[in-house]
């Protein structure tokens, strides 16, 4: 069975290194003006070579996300972007936008072309289209299932198939969403979305029984979230997805931090190796994803229709909060370096106190080790406790840990529900 490739988001160069030794076979990033992450995005033209570099070293690949979708007064200089780009030779420019794709194509026909989700492609029918105008690859809009994407495959055989699988889905149609626009005035389909779906709204209701008196809508103790969708999680149904013949899988989250891309890319990394030497799913991997922050889990669209044939735990998983309950680690930080004397240095995350255990994760390797927190040092003086965004601090760690390890406080150990 031919493996699909794990695409990975990198936001920075630093979560692009990270995304690239934990796992990834490619990553995904793009400059602000002409890609859907204008903010918390480091990358600028002047950096993508440094980026295409480092990645060509490792032999993997990256894409350059040019999936905006501009209004008149970006287009006279796209051609600008497009040939400083073109000639760092990405693997592909992942497009919306069909004026831009028509340039793109005018000037650079060599240069691969993959399409964008936020062309929300659905069928068979628009994936030819696409590729009769050029396109190398599709990536399919989150609302298909596993059954349409079989279909796809099956009707499509001659273009590249990309699927997502893990991260936050849109409470809009793939991306289409005016909510940021409305309350903001930041445009999402400028790269500029401030996932106003997200936020924490107090919602009042009419009573017309008591002369129209308003009643506080409540549904649990954390707020009401009514536009806020779970997040995305495909871990369970890789081998589908690899039987089906897709080319990529792929997680969101440029904006999301370096723990999330490290965490995200081994635990998928692992599934996938598991898949190429015949192993069955190890359900323990759901826990290691509960040591990254999410809105609780599900399988999006991809099991609609499914409820028949899915597993009695997988389905008490689809409707209620999921096979774990919780967020098991906090992230601590990322090692800097760690001097002779076993200190590790990092900027701290989150509170460490004297007694809390940690776990270290090595970037190249499946397998983690725990210690327990020792005393703090910051700036020459020591500390039983100290609180996360003070900078860097060193702590002792019996053990030899690499630049880019991570450390994670444990919360509570992660038990399948």
């Amino acid at each position: 069975m031919r493996i699909p490739e794990l695409l990975l988001p990198a936001g920075s160069p630093h979560k692009l290194r990270v995304a690239i030794e934990y796992g990834a076979d490619a990553v995904y990033c793009g400059v602000p003006r002409y890609s859907l992450r204008a903010r918390e995005n480091e990358f600028r033209l002047h950096n993508l070579g440094e980026a295409v570099e480092f990645v060509r070293s490792r032999g993997k690949k990256i894409y350059f996300t040019v999936n905006a979708i501009p209004r008149n007064s970006k287009v006279p200089g796209y051609l600008r972007y497009l040939k400083a780009m073109a000639e760092l030779k990405p693997d592909g420019l992942i497009m919306a936008d069909p004026g831009l794709i028509m340039i793109t194509r005018d000037n650079f026909p060599d240069l691969p072309v993959h399409i964008s989700v936020q062309t929300n492609t659905m069928n068979y029918a628009a994936v030819e289209f696409w590729r009769r105008i050029g396109a190398k690859r599709v990536i399919l809009s989150r609302e298909v299932t596993l059954a349409e994407v079989r279909e796809i495959r099956e009707k499509s055989p001659d273009i590249e198939i990309e699927v997502f699988v893990h991260g936050s889905i849109c409470i809009a149609h793939s991306g289409r969403c005016f909510m940021s626009n409305y309350f903001k005035n930041r445009d999402a389909n400028q790269g500029a979305c401030n996932n106003a779906c997200r936020d924490q709204y107090q919602i009042f209701l009419k009573n017309p029984e008591k002369e129209d008196a308003q009643m506080e809508l409540i549904s649990s103790d954390e707020g009401t979230f009514l536009m806020n969708s779970k997040d995305l999680r495909a871990i369970e149904f890789l081998d589908t997805l690899a039987a089906i013949g897709v080319d990529s899988i792929k997680v969101e989250g440029r904006t999301k931090n370096d723990y999330y891309a490290a965490m995200i890319a081994r635990t998928y990394r692992r599934a996938l190796d598991d898949i190429g030497e015949g192993k069955s799913f190890d359900r323990g991997l759901l826990t290691e994803l509960d040591k990254v922050a999410s809105r609780k889990y599900f399988s999006g669209f991809l099991t609609r229709g499914m409820e028949d044939r899915l597993p009695a735990d997988e389905l008490e998983f689809q409707n209620e909060e999921g096979n774990t309950r919780y967020q098991s680690h906090y992230y601590a930080g990322c090692v800097k370096r760690q001097d002779a004397d076993g200190i590790a240095w990092f900027d701290l995350k989150t509170r460490l106190c004297e007694g809390d255990q940690i776990e270290v994760f090595f970037p190249g390797q499946f397998d983690s080790l725990i210690t327990t927190v020792g005393r703090l040092w910051r700036q020459g003086t020591e500390y039983e406790v100290l609180s996360g965004g003070i900078g860097e601090i060193g702590m002792h760690i019996p053990f030899p840990v690499p630049e880019n390890a991570f450390l994670a406080r444990v919360i509570r150990t992660p038990v399948l529900a």
